[in-house]
């Protein structure tokens, strides 16, 4: 491990401090997203071919599952 990595309370080493945004947890109350089964607004985003693909208007009746994730320090 280089002078430049912090170390966690988890044990996680990684570049910045603790104390910088990317590390921090969020505080209590902090919306993380939509509910659990809430219905989304519509969006568009490309697919790996290049593709617009509208969420409710390309795929019909069937349902979907959208993940939200944090980006993880590399």
């Amino acid at each position: 491990m280089g002078q430049n990595d912090f170390t966690d309370e988890f044990g996680f080493t990684a570049p910045l401090p603790v104390t910088h945004a990317q590390r921090k947890i969020p505080d209590e109350g902090f919306a993380t997203g939509p509910a659990v089964g809430a219905r989304l607004p519509d969006f568009e985003l490309q697919s790996h071919t290049g593709e617009r693909i509208a969420l409710h208007a390309d795929r019909g009746d069937s349902k979907a599952a959208v993940v939200f994730f944090r980006s993880a320090v590399w």
